[in-house]
């Protein structure tokens, strides 16, 4: 199995208001395994950058001046994508943007589902644990991943990350053993175990009263060919 995880860096927030990719950045995966065939590529705008996005990803104006145009790279960026899985946080963002690129370049290219199917992790985050926060950021400390070397925003470290915690969160535990600090996942990465403490108290045990285990036995009894009423 191909997968392809991606991120883009963007000039702002919103595709219908004109803004555009910037920084494309994926890692490949073949077999659940990084294979360091990766595609990294910046790209100029044509247009300002939103003082507020440079602030997130640090990429100025001038740095993309000399940098090629979504049109030249296309080709490239679809071959590379092509036939696999893009696993991506919050994928309606990053989709979107690629769909208007795409368009902008040529509406007969269709749309980046025409070329690979999409597995948006961060609604297999809030599947996983409802109620929480699940961004990157907060998904690295609860995976126990390392990104302390990231200051800024990035599309290609990113992406590395997010390669890091899919493959904590879909992996599981194949060595668990008790009495152990540590376990093994299915990626190879070691994992925490908590132990319990031995000076944990005993749980509380609550039986049912008389009445209630009456009204039990007459339920049973109410019930045709119960294959439990002689027990």
């Amino acid at each position: 199995m191909r997968q392809i995880v991606l991120d883009t860096e963007t000039t702002g927030l919103e595709p219908s208001d004109g803004h555009r990719i910037i920084e494309i950045g994926c890692v490949e995966m073949v077999n659940r395994k990084l294979t360091g065939n990766h595609y990294h590529q910046y790209i100029k705008p044509d247009r300002e950058i939103d003082e507020g996005a440079i602030e997130v990803h640090g990429i100025t104006n001038e740095f993309l001046a000399d940098k090629p145009t979504f049109d030249e790279v296309a080709g490239q960026f679809l071959e590379y994508i092509d036939g696999a899985e893009l696993v991506i946080h919050n994928a309606p963002f990053d989709v979107g943007f690629i769909d208007h690129e795409l368009k902008l370049y040529d509406p007969s290219k269709g749309k980046t589902t025409d070329y690979c199917t999409v597995l948006d992790t961060l609604v297999l985050a809030r599947q996983m644990h409802p109620g929480q926060r699940n961004s990157l950021d907060a998904l690295c400390k609860r995976y126990d991943i390392d990104n302390s070397h990231r200051d800024l925003h990035g599309a290609l470290l990113d992406s590395e990350i997010l390669a890091d915690v899919y493959l904590r969160m879909t992996g599981g535990q194949t060595n668990l053993t008790l009495g152990q600090q540590t376990t093994s996942s299915n990626d190879g990465s070691e994992l925490k175990v908590r132990k319990l403490s031995k000076d944990r108290p005993a749980l509380k045990v609550i039986k049912a009263t008389n009445d209630e285990l009456k009204a039990h036995q007459g339920k049973i009894n109410s019930m045709d060919n119960a294959l439990w009423s002689d027990l």
